[in-house]
């Protein structure tokens, strides 16, 4: 009856297998717009905003104003990740991450089908627009908060869980730092492979990041068309 309980507690949104697989897919988007749009990493914002301060600084306003633009796709992902939740609540039909993920998919696809002249932006700011209605959807794993678009809290957790349970002796502290450094891993493996594809595949290369989406595609699919509460918010909302 506990493990039942245990399993009970959160949805399948909310499973670390699923953000391991989602942080493998931002692991890809941002071994993709590195290699091939741009040479710009789109999965989070500080860059950008440190790149408009130089310009600025620098007197570059054009170039400065520029970074507006992947700055405002992310606000605007963000944005939307926050709105419309609640309206497709209403609908009983699939949850709003699950909604999410097949429309992250739509994109990943169109993005493919960009040749590699036509100007880089669309392609960088597409992938802002998903990963940041991503990283504001998927917030905690089984009660830990997680990113699921980028590394900089998971390598400092996996130093921290590390510390904790050297002076504790704290098997849990280990445990947890093991699970922030196994999205460290799934987001690195997923990077090898992109550029791995980039070779052969060129712009169509991101459709490699197909497969882990799909895979979330039908667990969270499956969950929403069996017994979980559609209207049951994941821990963190």
């Amino acid at each position: 009856m506990e493990s039942k309980n245990s399993d009970n507690l959160y949805l399948t949104c909310e499973r670390y297998f699923i953000f391991e697989w989602l942080i493998m897919i931002a692991g890809m988007l941002g071994a993709y717009t590195l290699i091939l749009r741009g040479g710009v990493f789109c999965n989070a914002q500080t860059a950008n905003v440190a790149l408009m301060a130089v310009a600025m600084g620098k007197g570059d306003l054009s170039q400065g104003l520029y970074y507006l633009i992947p700055i405002s796709a992310y606000t605007a992902g963000a944005m939307l990740s926050e709105l419309l939740p609640k309206k497709v609540r209403k609908i009983h039909f699939l949850r709003w991450d699950t909604y999410l993920i097949g429309f992250e998919m739509i994109v990943i696809f169109v993005i493919g089908w960009l040749p590699l002249d036509v100007p880089h932006q669309i392609a960088q700011v597409l992938v802002n627009f998903i990963c940041s209605m991503q990283y504001n959807t998927f917030r905690q794993a089984e009660g830990i908060p997680m990113a699921t678009t980028f590394l900089t809290n998971h390598i400092r957790q996996v130093g921290v869980g590390l510390a904790q349970a050297v002076r504790q002796k704290s098997l849990k502290a280990m445990g947890r730092a093991m699970k922030h450094l196994r999205m460290v891993i799934f987001f690195f493996g997923g990077g090898v492979l992109m550029a791995f594809a980039c070779k052969f595949m060129s712009e169509r290369s991101i459709w490699l990041a197909l497969i882990p989406a799909a895979v979330v595609f039908v667990f969270l699919a499956h969950a929403d068309l069996s017994d979980e509460d559609i209207d049951r918010k994941p821990h963190g909302h």
